[in-house]
């Protein structure tokens, strides 16, 4: 996790005579990431960690062998979230990593007004099923199906509020008021 210009940097410290380069240092990364993932896609290697490290995850799939939709949660998550269910912020970004995806992140707030991410998806698309089926993941991560949030706020996303709607009719959905200072300055 350490930037290559800060590996180069401290090589070239240590040893002056380092004919070390740039090129040499992303190869060797590159070489790196190879042998852990070997012959996997990046995806592929990302459900393998999920799957080692006990997450819960669900994903769909574009055709037989390309993931379209991804959502994961930690284990200890779903305690918290099943311990302090009345207030959930969900967020989305559109698009804004190297692979295109929405990321949709779930976070919660406790009595005590701590927040904590409680769970992830990356979406292919921002349209309302892609949205519906990532909140009906959320929804099944609750034990029990009389206690489900009492307040979800989100931004001003049109398919994710439409989504709250259909999968937890009873929530009252409110509008984060970052968002809305945001778009007032914009104005």
């Amino acid at each position: 996790m350490v930037k290559p210009k800060n590996i180069l940097l401290t090589l070239k410290e240590h040893n002056v005579n380092s004919c070390t380069t740039i090129k040499l240092i992303y190869n060797a990364k590159s070489a790196y990431c190879f042998s852990i993932r070997e012959s996997d896609t990046k995806m592929q290697h990302l459900i393998k960690l999920l799957e080692r490290d006990q997450y819960i995850h669900w994903h769909r799939f574009k055709d037989e062998d390309v993931v379209r939709d991804i959502f994961w949660c930690h284990p200890d998550a779903v305690k918290l979230v099943n311990a302090y269910n009345l207030v959930f912020l969900i967020d989305s970004t559109y698009k804004t990593n190297k692979y295109r995806l929405s990321l949709l992140d779930f976070v919660e707030v406790t009595p005590t007004r701590m927040t904590f991410s409680a769970d992830f998806a990356y979406l292919k698309g921002e349209r309302l099923n892609n949205v519906v089926w990532a909140l009906e993941c959320f929804r099944c991560l609750f034990l029990r199906r009389d206690v489900l949030p009492v307040v979800i706020v989100t931004n001003r996303d049109l398919a994710l509020m439409n989504a709250v709607q259909t999968i937890f009719p009873k929530c009252t959905n409110l509008l984060c008021t970052f968002h809305i200072n945001k778009n007032v300055k914009g104005k």
